[in-house]
């Protein structure tokens, strides 16, 4: 049987399902492949969202018109912004999410996309004629045609899963590995390798002691993900805080040699910043304690997730040593926590497109290409998504113009600039220290800086559009009328100084005193004639919202002036292509290092050349000269 269509996505993780969602959405017509509909965007490790950087990534899917924050939101059963004590560059919004009310949302969004269908299948072999993707066939001998492939298998490429020296293979607890799918893509040119990922025991909450744990509760009001009104249903719920201890420690290092990590059983790259307890205790043995995170699974169920108790060792020796930590001495577990190997692709074979630098149409994302999250997953599903479909609607003839977001416009053009122009040694995962200009890339105005962008490729709509510039026009409102109005010293200063900031020596424009770190438009309203109805009087749900973007852009608009101007120059760099301009083995100027990285790299521009690993500024000050020539 041959099923016709514009784009096949591969995989129906979080980087498949906004692959999906985006190709239909822009108008192709579009399939998505699952091995299982009902684990569509499985959270198959901590049931959170969110979190230092990724938050913002969320932000910014939302803001391009991606699902992500509105399933989260709906989904979502607690939410905390983290680092409040900080500048709002690092402001990084989190949830914790029902597990299976986050599948079941995704689904529902899913079933109501036009052009999209989903086929229940897995496939097997990645279809390749005159060096362009045209389709796949699955292991049931269906047959799927398209003019663009995305490849999102996550960690189902020759899964193997490990429990002390136990091995199984799978691409998660209980699933099926993929085992011909990778060697199909590889004969095309393509490279591959192993990286490996772990997850925690699960708990049963009622062989808990709470009353010696300590509540971690969220914040109230609360917050969301999407900047569109959406509802969130769930009952907020708390999660809590505990501590290993050195019996703890003692067990665990007592059946170290068992364990798949340090024995030779694992050969495979792990990820740096989310690592096993295991390692953890060899790499920090002076610690007598490391701090462990419990957290609720969902509403309507008993399991909990031990967030920094990551383990491959034997199933024993997990539970042996959580037993020695007094809340859980009588800990029953759903299954104790596992570490899996998979294949990915050397992201360095891209382009920023997430298009194959080596198969036409073939496109690849999330944990395929080196990274480890849900949120870096789903970013990158929605750029592969929005290309295949740009990529499908081309005559074939001509190139199509890519959607590309450059390091100034967004964390997710920060990753993928990461991916392609550095490529991975282990799996990556987004921090703000990743990205130059932090404070242009705020999780308050992501819609600021992408909406508009999104909606002229066709992917966020009217009403997202016409929310944005609803909301964009209350902001300027807002800034205008502190701008323009007048404040007294005598009449002020009683209150300034309440507030906690030295009291005004002349009268002054208010949005002189807002920008006082101590001053917020909130606390001074009550003081101001106007402005508290102005502040009232934008949207009912999301006021505080738009006062605290109001505030952020006038707070620190010298800092965002000051980016602004680097970045531009920047992008002069950026324009400056030099991709088929030079034959860098003739160029005995360059460095060796360089040369051989240029040649495997092949920049599209000297921008992205100036960002590759081994690249000096002397480097490239020669290309700069020979294009001068």
């Amino acid at each position: 049987m041959i099923l016709k269509y514009d784009v096949i996505v591969i995989g129906g993780g979080h980087a498949g399902c906004e692959a999906a969602c985006a190709a239909a959405r822009i108008g192709a017509a579009t399939c998505l492949v699952t091995m299982d509909m009902n684990k569509i965007a499985q959270m198959s490790c901590n049931p959170a969202v969110g979190g230092i950087a990724k938050g913002q990534i969320v932000r910014e899917i939302d803001a391009l018109g991606g699902q992500m924050g509105i399933v989260t939101d709906q989904s979502s059963i607690q939410f905390r912004m983290l680092n409040r004590s900080k500048g709002p560059a690092m402001w990084s919004p989190r949830a914790q999410c029902d597990r299976e009310k986050f599948i079941w949302q995704w689904r529902k969004r899913l079933d109501e996309t036009e052009h999209l269908d989903i086929w229940q299948d897995q496939a097997d072999e990645l279809l390749v004629e005159n060096g362009a993707a045209v389709g796949v066939k699955t292991i049931w001998g269906a047959e799927l045609r398209a003019k663009a492939v995305v490849i999102t298998a996550g960690t189902f490429l020759n899964g193997l899963m490990h429990v002390g020296r136990k091995m199984v293979a799978g691409g998660r607890i209980a699933e099926p590995a993929v085992s011909n799918l990778t060697e199909s893509i590889a004969q095309n040119g393509i490279s591959y390798a192993r990286m490996k990922t772990g997850t925690p025991v699960r708990i049963d909450r009622r062989s808990v002691d709470f009353d010696l744990l300590e509540e971690q509760p969220g914040e109230n009001p609360i917050y969301a993900f999407s900047y569109l009104d959406t509802p969130r249903p769930s009952k907020q719920l708390t999660c809590w805080t505990l501590k290993t201890n050195e019996e703890v420690h003692r067990i665990l290092l007592g059946s170290i040699a068992e364990s798949p990590l340090f024995n030779g059983q694992i050969q495979s790259i792990g990820p740096r910043y989310c690592p096993s307890i295991e390692t953890k205790l060899t790499t920090f043995p002076d610690r007598d304690s490391h701090p462990l995170f419990l957290e609720p699974e969902g509403e309507d169920t008993n399991e909990m997730y031990l967030n920094g108790f990551s383990s491959s060792m034997p199933m024993e020796a997990q539970i042996e040593a959580l037993r020695k930590i007094p809340a859980l001495a009588n800990v029953k577990v759903y299954r104790p926590g596992y570490a899996i190997e998979y294949d990915f692709f050397d992201p360095t074979q891209l382009k920023h497109s997430l298009e194959s630098k080596k198969v036409k149409g073939l496109f690849f994302a999330g944990q395929v290409n080196g990274t480890t999250g849900y949120e870096e997953a789903a970013g990158q599903g929605l750029v592969a998504g929005v290309n295949a479909a740009l990529c499908a609607g081309s005559d074939g003839e001509t190139e199509y113009k890519p959607f590309v977001m450059h390091r100034d416009e967004s964390y997710i053009g920060v990753l993928i600039d990461d991916l392609v122009t550095k490529g991975v040694d282990e799996p990556y995962r987004m921090f703000t220290s990743r990205a130059e200009y932090r404070i242009l890339l705020r999780q308050d105005d992501a819609d600021a800086r992408l909406t508009e962008r999104s909606y002229h490729i066709g992917l966020a709509d009217r009403k997202r559009m016409d929310w944005w510039l609803e909301k964009k026009a209350n902001i300027e409102r807002i800034i205008s009328f502190c701008q323009e109005t007048p404040i007294k010293a005598s009449e002020m200063n009683a209150h300034v100084e309440a507030l906690g900031t030295t009291p005004l020596r002349a009268g002054c424009k208010l949005i002189d005193l807002i920008s006082r770190p101590q001053v917020t438009l909130r606390a001074i309203a009550p003081f101001v004639k106007g402005l508290p109805e102005l502040l009232d009087s934008t949207f009912a749900n999301r006021k505080e919202e738009i006062a605290e973007a109001a505030e952020i852009r006038m707070k620190y608009a010298g800092y965002i002036e000051r980016e602004r101007v680097i970045a531009d120059k920047m992008h002069r760099l950026e324009d400056i292509r030099i991709k088929g301009r030079f034959d860098y083995n003739s160029l005995q100027s360059l460095s060796t290092e360089c040369r051989q990285k240029l040649i495997r790299i092949n920049p599209e521009t000297i921008a992205q050349a100036s960002r590759i690993p081994g690249v000096s500024p002397s480097d490239i000050n020669v290309l700069l000269v020979l294009l001068g020539r």
